[in-house]
């Protein structure tokens, strides 16, 4: 069973992107769910490089099989052509508007993501075992980190 514990979403560059919101919402004991939009300032933007981490929690956070970099525009025309990343795109992808190729002209978002959807993912399509995970993506545009997404969980 996946619990989102904590989401920490920080801006690198705030003349270039800045959160308007980042939060994980109860809205009842069987209904909880993350969402997040980034405000873009200089659009279009063609060229994105997406970087996810996965960790472990064993005596503080420690790497826990991936730790991808891919081409953001070049992954969005052939969403198959990393499986891993892949994943991680599918568990979000039906609740965002991140879902076309280069150019981005407009703000990002990631709007009421449901924990018993990622639960699915995580226990019966990919079972994880149990344990506290760091998820940690960095999102570079033009080759220059811009943002820092954190998405704490548990699984029990």
């Amino acid at each position: 069973n996946l619990e989102f514990t904590n989401i920490v979403c920080t801006s690198l560059d705030k003349e270039f992107d800045d959160f308007e919101y980042c939060y994980l919402k109860s809205m009842s004991r069987s209904y909880k769910y993350m969402t997040l939009k980034v405000n873009l300032f200089k659009i279009p933007i063609t060229k994105v490089k997406i970087n996810a981490a996965l960790y472990k929690r064993f005596n503080g956070y420690r790497p826990f099989m991936y730790n991808i970099t891919i081409d953001g525009c070049r992954f969005m025309n052939d969403t198959k052509s990393n499986i891993a990343m892949g994943f991680l795109y599918e568990t979000f992808r039906p609740y965002s508007n991140m879902n076309h190729t280069c150019p981005y002209d407009h703000d990002l978002m990631v709007e009421k993501l449901p924990v018993s959807f990622v639960n699915n993912r995580v226990t019966k399509i990919l079972p994880f075992p149990e344990g506290d995970y760091l998820l940690e993506t960095h999102w570079m545009a033009y080759d220059i980190n811009r943002a820092i997404v954190k998405v704490y969980a548990t699984i029990s």
